[in-house]
């Protein structure tokens, strides 16, 4: 390999396994559900996947992902402005619009590829984008794409966002970024605050509702649903990957204006294939259930408050959380990575996170409850939990 970068390679990935950060895929030979069936053969009960809602394998949404591959075919082979934009693409967008209570939507590959290609068509040089200190790295890299100036607040600290509010009043448009939930903690972000602020300082606000929608608000809309402001918030984006079905696909729904100027200049979308028609299919259907009634949600929120009260009881701490994330501190990485393999062991599938996916010495289990699961499911990985957290010292109970 030119230049040595092979052993340049080699040896990065030595010191990555020797602090215990090396990240293994295990595989899997299942659907994805509350319980999943490994390469080895064993069954395993899942608590680290996105699928809140318990609908990445429901019968309803292959049924529907069925019938739209039988009736629309397997893919558009184009971007959407040639030849790539069929009925049930338009009719997904208006569902989600309906959903969010927003004017428009545009969809894309993924929500990665939606908050990719979010700010660069809207935001020159003579603007500021103010985005928290821990927004996904979506985020980040979209603001990177961008010319705009670049001020980072810290986590939901209303205080110094409205600092980095004043220091962007002489910019032409001032855009807060922030996510809805934060991935690795749990916790919402204080948006009546944060339009509060927008209002005073004459900002636009973007909210990334990835983990939040389907799970936050008495309906799963997200923060704008909890907290009474659905509507006010300029742009959201969001993913089909999650709570609605597990797939891939993601969206920006907001302001008519601005979905309709991404149509124009938004290069993932621009220059992406169409969303398959069995995933815009599935997520149909997904958007009809969640308007229907919220029977997932109300049992998502019980399994979370279930599962929470009973690890806090067993001596675990457990970061606050608004949503169906719950993060189990461990701080030391190589005792994380350790845990989480005990924990296999014992049946439980949990991952280890540590740096750089969060800040050193803050190496934690996410835990992600989901709608599928049951209350005997949750009392067996708490007494997992407990066993191994005591062989190991995090806990003394």
């Amino acid at each position: 390999m030119c230049g040595g970068i092979k052993d340049h390679l080699q040896k990065q990935l030595r010191e990555i396994r020797s602090a215990g950060l090396y990240k293994d895929e295990r595989v899997i030979i299942s659907p994805q559900d509350r319980c999943i069936k490994l390469e080895d053969g064993r069954e395993v009960l899942n608590l680290c996947a996105n699928n809140y809602l318990g609908l990445s394998n429901h019968p309803e949404l292959i049924a529907a992902a069925k019938s739209a591959l039988d009736d629309r075919g397997f893919g558009l082979s184009s971007v959407r402005f040639i030849c790539g934009t069929q009925d049930i693409h338009k009719t997904l967008e208006h569902k989600i619009s309906r959903f969010f209570q927003t004017k428009d939507t545009i969809l894309y590959a993924a929500c990665f590829d939606a908050n990719g290609g979010l700010f660069e068509p809207l935001l020159t040089a003579e603007d500021a984008v103010i985005s928290d200190e821990l927004n996904h790295a979506s985020i980040i890299d979209g603001v990177r794409l961008c010319k705009a100036q670049r001020y980072v607040y810290r986590n939901a600290a209303m205080d110094d966002l409205e600092d980095k509010l004043k220091a962007a009043q002489a910019r032409r448009f001032r855009l807060i970024a922030t996510d809805g939930v934060f991935s690795m903690d749990g916790n919402t972000a204080p948006l009546n605050e944060i339009l509060d602020l927008a209002q005073r300082y004459g900002a636009l606000v973007m909210v990334d509702e990835c983990h939040s929608a389907g799970v936050v608000g008495s309906c799963g809309r997200g923060i704008t649903e909890l907290f009474g402001r659905m509507g006010e918030v300029d742009i959201i984006t969001g993913t089909l990957g999650k709570a609605f079905g597990g797939a891939i696909g993601g969206f920006t729904t907001g302001r008519r204006e601005i979905i309709e100027f991404l149509r124009q200049r938004s290069r993932p979308y621009l220059f992406s294939n169409t969303l398959p028609p069995a995933v815009a299919g599935a997520g149909i259907r997904a958007f009809d259930m969640l308007s229907d009634c919220t029977d997932l949600q109300d049992k998502l929120r019980r399994n979370t408050s279930f599962f929470v009260d009973a690890m806090q009881a067993a001596g675990f701490e457990i970061k606050p959380t608004q949503s169906a994330i719950c993060a189990v501190m461990i701080y030391d990485a190589r005792i994380t990575q350790e845990c989480a393999a005990r924990l296999l062991e014992e049946g439980i599938y949990v991952i280890g996170f540590s740096f750089p996916v969060v800040p050193r010495d803050q190496a934690r289990i996410r835990v992600q409850l989901s709608a599928a699961h049951e209350t005997g499911d949750l009392e067996r990985a708490v007494a997992a939990f407990s066993r191994v957290g005591r062989e190991l010292g995090v806990v003394s109970n």
